[in-house]
């Protein structure tokens, strides 16, 4: 990722703005090969989680019949491989001649069908083995990991396990806006109204949707009529996690202080002083070490850095060329 500085247009300088323009509708005007070549592939873990994925093979007989590389891309939460942040990436990259995989988290995306259990963040094991299993079934192209939100959580949560059960093929990981701490993020997100009301109706449609289907389990009642993030998760854990408390819950998978330092993949973090979801002083305070970078802007929202009237993202430019120094020299140091 480049570390220039980046001076978006007056207008966009605003973390909010730069927030809601992300996930624009706006964004996805306009034809995308990326998309139109996307072949749905189901997943199944060790576990018997099914995740439905969708893979965009390069087909161009222009090009190099090798492609450069696969490029995985993990959704924030409540969002989908169709959201628009993914589908702007992905077009990018594709359009540099990267196959891409857009994976869907449990119960996002069209798949609430496809296991009766509930989409937890906390729970690692599932999209660690599918990202591990896209990968052995590309290996012999390099692969990029690539996650945005609570995405960028589960990617660097699986960086940090690779330092113990490697994926052999996977190159680099990017984690874009990365959730740091779950639980100051859904204290920032109640405190928005409109980001609030953002979550709390696409999660409400979610759980309607899984009580509809497995009724025999689930009755979300309170927890759809609940006002906030947080009591809605409080409702939730208390009647169907395995946590001792909400608390425990939002530890299981908070990474600040000291818990990437064990990162064994070269990885970038991105992130804004702006950010109204995510506070920037988790990521000053964090301990990295020398595989690992991290590029703070002062502006950008969350999953934004927008540049101009196209609302082309900096990063749509930047994750090319990164992943174009690592295809070129697999030993190169990332900037």
């Amino acid at each position: 990722m480049s570390n220039r500085p980046y001076n978006p247009p007056f207008l966009l300088r605003n973390g909010h703005i730069q927030t809601f323009l992300a996930s624009s509708s706006l964004r996805v005007w306009g034809s995308n090969a990326m998309q139109a070549s996307a072949r749905a592939e189901m997943v199944t873990t060790d576990a018997g989680v099914h995740l439905l994925g969708f893979r965009s093979r390069q087909q161009d007989p222009q090009q190099d019949p090798r492609p450069k590389g696969l490029v995985v891309l993990l959704h924030g939460w409540e969002g989908s491989s169709d959201s628009t942040y993914i589908r702007r990436t992905g077009r990018s990259l594709y359009q540099r001649g990267y196959e891409i995989f857009r994976l869907n988290f449990r119960d996002h995306g069209p798949t609430q069908h496809l296991n009766p259990g509930l989409f937890f963040a906390a729970s690692l094991d599932e999209v660690f083995d599918a990202v591990r299993r896209v990968s052995q079934e590309s290996s012999k192209l390099p692969v990029f990991l690539v996650g945005f939100s609570l995405g960028a959580n589960f990617a660097l949560r699986i960086a940090v396990r690779c330092h113990c059960q490697p994926i052999p093929n996977l190159r680099h990981v990017v984690a874009i806006s990365p959730v740091l701490d779950p639980e100051e993020s859904t204290r920032r997100a109640d405190r928005h109204p409109v980001i609030r009301r953002y979550f709390i109706k696409k999660w409400r449609k979610s759980l309607a949707l899984k009580q509809r289907l497995f009724p025999h389990l689930y009755d979300f009642s309170a927890a759809i009529g609940s006002r906030t993030i947080r009591q809605t998760t409080n409702l939730i854990l208390a009647r169907y996690g395995e946590f001792s408390s909400t608390r425990a819950y939002f530890d299981a998978y908070t990474l600040t202080g000291t818990r990437l330092n064990d990162l064994s993949v070269p990885t970038t973090l991105l992130t804004s002083a702006d950010d109204p979801i995510i506070p920037v002083q988790d990521f000053h305070e964090l301990q990295l070490n020398p595989s690992t970078s991290l590029i703070v802007h002062r502006h950008g929202g969350h999953n934004g850095f927008l540049e101009g009237p196209g609302l082309r993202s900096r990063y749509e430019n930047d994750l090319p060329s990164l992943f174009d120094r690592w295809t070129q020299n697999a030993h190169s140091t990332p900037l």
